[in-house]
């Protein structure tokens, strides 16, 4: 027998842990027993309607017939002579209801009833709860991708990252956290929602990162007014998360300083961005004509006295001070590999002695 007060528990239990409408949850369990009683008591083919009344704590299950002078399918039709002296009641086409609540809920099937009813309730509610939270956090972002979000952290268990946004819980992947983030229940942190789909037939995607290189210019726009209004462009973003960013900037109007800018007086704009990324550092490159100009700006923070063209199309040799080989390398060749995939040069560095500086 089912159990409708221990059903009735079990979805207010669910709903404030999972922040699910009742109602939803409601409907989940009467397709689940919808189910079960067409699997095993009646037809696939059936109409059949199910209504919990938690109120009353009773169950009623509804099978559903078209009347017709002649039956095609016993499953969905009933004819005039079955419904005997209350076919004067109908006209063709009319929807009889049958109520077979009581055949099931208290004949020699009720108790195998109630099993399965209650095992087919559990399994489509874990899959149901899935997909309602999959749909609910599409529902959330939907409208925000390409944006950044400032959510704090609810739970850390492992490698899992769970993010509080509006009393909704989103998970941070693995795949798209920066290992050098601290990830504490409390602490907030920009989330870039890099991805959101909705597909037919499959379940929405909601993807959100740390460690997209468009996290950076995203955060840049929350602190810096003239991007969202156009008067400075971000084009172009390199990045080893968590490590260092080498942005290309430029303005379609002379007057205005893009690097400027970006930067901000003593700094202030550049360092509450860096802030948000945990001092993950940033090179900011004046988006020039001259591509050799763009090359030495982007191997900063070396001093390049001079670039250029090398054996194939698309290669240079920059050239440095004596010395400052580690600096325009970087660690693990980090800087030098950045500074290429920003500019589209494959970029070898030969050092200078002080006195072929000026040559």
């Amino acid at each position: 027998m089912l159990d409708l007060k221990k059903i009735e528990a079990a979805i207010n239990m669910i709903s404030a842990e999972k922040n699910i409408p009742k109602e939803r949850l409601i409907e989940i369990i009467e397709a689940a027993i919808k189910t079960a009683y067409k699997k095993d008591y009646g037809s696939k083919d059936e109409n059949v309607v199910v209504n919990l009344d938690f109120d009353n704590n009773k169950i009623e299950i509804i099978v559903e017939k078209e009347v017709v002078k002649e039956v095609e399918d016993p499953a969905t039709q009933v004819s005039f002579e079955e419904l005997w002296e209350d076919a004067d009641d109908f006209e063709e086409g009319d929807i009889v209801e049958f109520d077979v609540t009581d055949e099931v809920m208290k004949g020699d099937w009720a108790e195998s009833f109630g099993r399965i009813a209650s095992q087919a309730a559990r399994q489509v509610i874990i899959q149901k709860i899935g997909e309602t939270e999959k749909e609910k956090i599409y529902e959330l972002f939907k409208d925000k991708e390409g944006q950044v979000i400032n959510m704090k952290v609810d739970l850390v268990e492992g490698s899992k990252v769970i993010f509080d946004y509006n009393g909704n819980k989103v998970v941070l992947p693995k795949s798209e956290q920066v290992a050098r983030d601290e990830y504490k229940a409390g602490n907030r942190y920009y989330i870039y929602v890099a991805e959101v789909s909705k597909e037919e037939n499959k379940a929405p995607k909601v993807t959100l990162s740390r460690k997209r290189p468009e996290l950076v210019p995203a955060i840049f726009r929350e602190f810096v007014p003239e991007i969202e209004d156009w008067l400075v462009n971000i084009d172009k973003v390199v990045r080893q998360p968590g490590v260092k960013t080498k942005m290309l900037v430029s303005s379609d109007m002379p007057e205005i300083d893009p690097v400027g800018t970006l930067i901000g007086q003593k700094g202030m704009r550049v360092k509450s961005v860096m802030e948000e990324l945990n001092w993950e550092k940033i090179d900011i490159i004046p988006n020039v004509e001259d591509a050799a100009e763009v090359i030495k700006k982007a191997l900063t923070p070396a001093n390049v006295v001079k670039v250029k063209p090398w054996k194939t199309p698309n290669s240079v040799i920059a050239y440095i001070p004596e010395g400052e080989r580690a600096k325009a390398v970087g660690k693990w060749g980090l800087n030098v590999n950045l500074a290429s995939k920003l500019t589209g040069f494959k970029i070898s560095i030969e050092e200078l002695k002080k006195e072929e500086e000026n040559k």
